[in-house]
């Protein structure tokens, strides 16, 4: 009888409950799903919650209207909604509607976790 193995497993990278790590475009398709998942989050009333975005390479209007759903709706039970490790195009994307200065956007998670 001989070992069996598994094939193809991936460990799931542990986050802080109060981390949100999408991976993939957040465009139309995803944003629906995003939302929920967001919500359940949110629905916990964490203190601050971090959106890591450094596996995102896009974010269409649909997914930019998600985050600022999420943030508005943590900043009414008192939270702080910080986006983190946005690569360049998504900061491009931030910048160029002005939402840089709108969300609270720290270069990693790491970073985000240890503000005051």
């Amino acid at each position: 009888m001989g070992i069996m193995r598994a094939t193809n497993f991936k460990m799931p990278i542990p986050q802080p409950p109060n981390v949100f790590s999408p991976e993939g475009a957040i465009d139309l398709h995803v944003s629906p799903e995003m939302r929920v998942a967001l919500r359940e989050m949110i629905d916990k009333k964490p203190k601050r919650l971090v959106v890591d975005l450094s596996r995102v390479p896009y974010v269409d209007s649909s997914g930019l209207a998600v985050l600022i759903g999420a943030m508005q709706s943590l900043e009414l039970d008192g939270g702080i909604f910080m986006l983190a490790g946005a690569q360049k195009a998504v900061r491009l994307i931030l910048e160029s509607a002005r939402l840089d200065q709108y969300f609270l956007v720290f270069p990693d998670v790491d970073t985000a976790l240890a503000a005051p």
